[in-house]
Parts: structure tokens; C-alpha cells; sequence
């Protein structure tokens, strides 16, 4: 059977059509366009990513002209707005998962922090869903439900009020061993438990939808990092995959059992298949595509093809560190107010070695949040597989496997969190008997090998760790 997978991300929300055999049929995008406020707040605004929902689904559909049997929606995890649950109408913007503002609800519940971690599995910061609640409620609204966006768009879509265990894992109000709503957390943010969505699994009908023909369920549901550890095969423990969009996102599968890090990571849920969960490791760089974006808006690329075009004519970033900290530094630091820096600047400092830099500082930070997954779990890793927007540059990817010293996989589809939902709407309604199935299979559409010995890779990595923390306090 053919399924519609619905990808509402940061920057754009997109949908595939996908064929029993795993080919895509057809695929469709609509950029959505979050807005930086000036004072730590990114807000989206919430009818359009509800209407880039519709139109990139119904667009699909209209390219492709073939039926579909089932529908799956990947969400951007973090993202929360207030909305009235009768009418479903909006009562704020979302903020979104970059959104900084709560910080001073981080800061305020400081005392607590270590107790919230050994319940959730998360750190206490400004990134995870509730802290953002708490914000909206103290400065914005009390009136209405204030959830992640994914319960928003389930209830317009099907009328149900329910959220998915991965994104449930994403908010800090979750006992992670449970999986089911921590009263203690919830307490501790006020925020009332009864007034939360039901959660359901990944792989289960949650309700059904005419919004783009015929009614068909909506069977297939996750956080858009985890679906594309699920498009990408990575089912056993210590399989890692790393996502290269707005952020760079590294998950690494543990196994049936939560592991709490002790390097600086998340733990959270992966999926949950019939009752029964899988956890990961999650470590976050929250500026790569956003970083690159941020290049273009002062003036030192003109696309993202500039990585390659402009960066690779130099052999190295003579001296130059970059440390991606533009919106704060998550994973190892938690350092919500960090900032972003060039260091190592001389006159004989060329554009190229700025790209460079950047490229690097990138791909340094995934190799330390690598380093940091690896050492929690007891074993090494092998093989790092890629997907996402960034993955086209084959500096980039370079880079990331030098530092590493494994290979670097890239997946063969920059739809990899689209092609994990519709994965698991598959299983959802019974078209697939076990993940394996569901996914098919796939061969990397390139293989990067190490290029530089591991004196050299260590001595980089060293370099810009030292930078990285050395600039950890630069915030006004």
C-alpha cells in the first residue's frame, strides 16, 4: 500500500508518497519561516505550519495522482504553543525548540535539575518542552492546553488528544523508565498532569483524516530525529546516526533499557513498538544548517553549495576555530547562553579559511558528541550514518569522517525522517511485519573514509574543544 509521510520541520515542512516497495513516489516542500525576536525568542507561527501541513500534503498527492492507505507525521519535537482545545484555534506563536526564553525558568528550578535528569532522562534547560510551557504560561496566556505542536496538528487532523512516547521523552515531564507522565516533574513546572495528551506509540492508528481526500488513519508518529534513526536501520545497540539540518542531531540506539549519560547527553525514547520501548542517546548542535545560514546573511556564502565551492580550495582553516555556538551550546556544554565565535584570526585570515572554520567547528562538535555516545555505551563506534540538507557537502562529510577516524554512511534520500514515519505507519496498520520490513533496504548513497591519521584528527578536536570552553562565559 502507498503512505503519505508528513515531515512539519523548522524550516519547511515536507511529504512523500511512499510505494510498498519503499520507493518515493513523489515528494513535495513549503518553506515556513521561524522568526528570531531580538531578546533569545524564535517563534513560528502556528496556522502556517498547520496550512504548509495541507498544502504539502495535498500537493503530493495531486503530483503523484495514486491513492494512499495511510498517513504518518514526524514533528519538530520541542516546539510548543497554548491553544484552545474546542476550537483548536491558536492563543500564542509556538516557540520553537531554538527559543531561549526560558531560561530564567531553567535558572529558577536550578536546584532541582539533578533529580529531573535521573526522572527524564533530560538536563534541566530551555531547549526541552516545558520550560517553554511554563514561560508561555507565566508571560503569555493561562487560558487553553499548552502542548508540543504534534498534539495541535493530531487534534485538527483526527480530533484526538494524544502525543507520541518520543515526543513525550522530548518535553522533561516524562518518567522515562515508565514512560508514562511524571507527577513530581509536572509539579515542579506547574503544570497540571490531567490537562497533558494521552500517549500512544509509534506505530499505532491514533485516528483518521479527510484533510487531503479520502479518510485514511494516521498510524505512523515520532520526533523527526528518531523517525530518521528508524528510516536508517539503526536498531541495534551502538548504531548512531547523526542528521544535518537546522541543527546537527546525533542519536545512538541503547537498547530496551534507558541509559542515563554521564558525558553530557539526553536519554530519551527512540520509539515504542507494541508496548514495548527502545531508547537512545541524543547529543544536539543547534546551529549547522542555521549556521550556514547565518553565513549567507552576512555576506560570506551565498548558498549552502558555497561549503564546497568556496571552502574547498584551501587545505585547511590556517589556525582558524569556529565554535557553532549562535544559539546557545547544548550537548556536552548546556550552556543555553553561550555564543557563537571565531578565534585563531590573523591578517593573512582569508574568507575560505572562515568557511573552513565553519565547516570544521561543525563537524568538531558531532565528533565530540560522537566521542560522548560512544562512552557511555561501553564500545566504540564503527560507522556513523548521515542524512539530512548538509550531507551534500562533500567537504563537510569529509571533514566529519577525519575527525571521527570510522566511516561516515550518507543515506541515499534527504527525506530520511519522512521515509521513518511512513516506515512506521506502515507497521501501524499492518502492512509490514517488523521494522526490518518496513524499512527495506538501502545502500549509502556514498561512503566517506578517513583521509588523516588519528594524531592529527585528536590534535584538531583538542584544539577546538579548548576554544569551545574557553568561551563558554563570553554572554553578556
Amino acid at each position: 500500500m502507498n503512505v503519505l509521510a508528513i515531515d512539519q520541520g523548522t524550516s519547511s515542512t515536507k511529504a512523500l508518497v511512499v510505494s510498498p516497495a519503499g520507493e518515493i513516489l513523489g515528494a513535495a516542500e513549503v518553506p515556513v519561516h521561524p522568526r528570531p525576536t531580538g531578546d533569545g525568542g524564535v517563534e513560528q507561527d502556528p496556522e502556517e505550519l498547520w496550512n504548509s501541513v495541507l498544502q504539502v500534503g495535498r500537493q503530493v498527492l495531486a503530483q503523484t495522482g495514486v491513492q494512499v492507505a495511510a498517513l504518518g507525521l514526524a514533528n519538530q519535537g520541542e516546539t510548543v504553543l497554548a491553544w484552545d482545545r474546542t476550537s483548536g484555534r491558536p492563543l500564542t506563536t509556538a516557540l520553537s525548540w531554538q527559543d531561549r526564553r526560558a531560561t530564567s525558568v531553567s535558572e529558577r528550578l536550578a536546584a532541582h535539575g539533578t533529580r529531573l535528569q535521573s526522572l527524564t532522562g533530560l538536563p534541566l534547560d530551555p531547549y526541552f518542552a516545558a520550560p517553554k510551557i511554563r514561560w508561555l504560561r507565566e508571560h503569555v496566556t493561562r487560558e487553553g492546553v499548552c502542548t508540543t505542536t504534534d498534539v495541535w496538528l493530531l487534534h485538527r487532523l483526527t480530533g484526538a488528544y494524544v502525543t507520541d512516547a518520543t515526543t513525550a521523552s522530548r518535553t522533561l515531564l516524562l518518567d522515562l523508565d515508565a514512560v508514562a507522565w511524571s507527577p513530581e516533574a509536572c509539579e515542579l513546572f506547574q503544570i497540571d498532569a490531567g490537562a497533558l495528551p494521552a500517549i500512544c506509540g509509534c506505530a499505532e492508528p491514533v485516528g483518521e483524516t479527510n484533510a487531503f481526500g479520502p479518510r485514511v488513519p494516521l498510524a505512523g508518529l515520532a520526533v523527526d530525529q528518531q523517525a530518521a534513526l528508524f528510516a536508517q536501520g539503526c536498531f541495534a545497540a551502538g548504531e548512531t546516526k547523526c542528521t544535518y539540518g537546522t541543527g546537527a542531531f546525533l542519536l545512538a540506539t541503547v537498547g530496551p533499557r534507558a541509559l542515563r549519560s554521564t558525558t553530557g547527553l539526553v536519554s530519551c525514547v527512540a520509539w515504542q513498538l507494541a508496548g514495548e520501548t527502545t531508547y537512545c542517546l541524543d547529543g544536539q548542535v543547534y546551529t549547522a544548517g542555521a549556521a550556514v545560514e547565518w553565513l549567507r546573511h552576512i555576506g560570506l556564502v551565498r548558498d549552502a553549495v558555497d561549503l564546497d565551492a568556496l571552502g574547498a580550495p584551501v587545505a585547511d582553516s590556517a589556525g582558524v576555530v569556529f565554535v557553532p555556538g549562535l544559539a546557545g551550546l547544548a550537548a556536552p556544554f548546556w550552556r543555553p547562553n553561550a555564543r557563537g565565535v571565531f578565534a585563531g584570526l590573523s591578517l593573512a585570515t582569508e574568507r575560505a579559511h572562515l568557511i573552513r572554520a565553519a565547516i570544521e567547528g561543525i563537524a568538531a562538535q558531532v565528533a565530540w558528541l560522537a566521542r560522548a555516545a560512544a562512552q557511555d555505551a561501553g564500545r566504540p563506534l564503527t560507522r556513523l550514518r548521515v542524512d539530512g540538507g548538509l550531507t551534500r557537502s562533500r567537504v563537510l562529510m569529509q571533514t566529519q569522517a577525519d575527525l571521527l577516524q570510522i566511516p561516515v554512511e550518507v543515506y541515499p534520500s534527504p527525506h530520511a525522517t519522512a521515509m521513518g514515519v511512513a516506515a512506521l505507519a506502515r507497521l501501524g496498520v499492518g502492512d509490514a511485519n517488523s521494522p526490518t520490513d518496513a524499512i527495506g533496504t538501502w545502500r549509502p548513497a556514498a561512503v566517506y573514509a578517513p583521509q588523516v591519521n588519528n594524531d592529527e584528527a585528536e590534535a584538531r578536536l583538542q584544539r577546538w574543544r579548548r576554544v569551545a570552553e574557553a568561551t563558554l562565559n563570553l554572554s553578556p
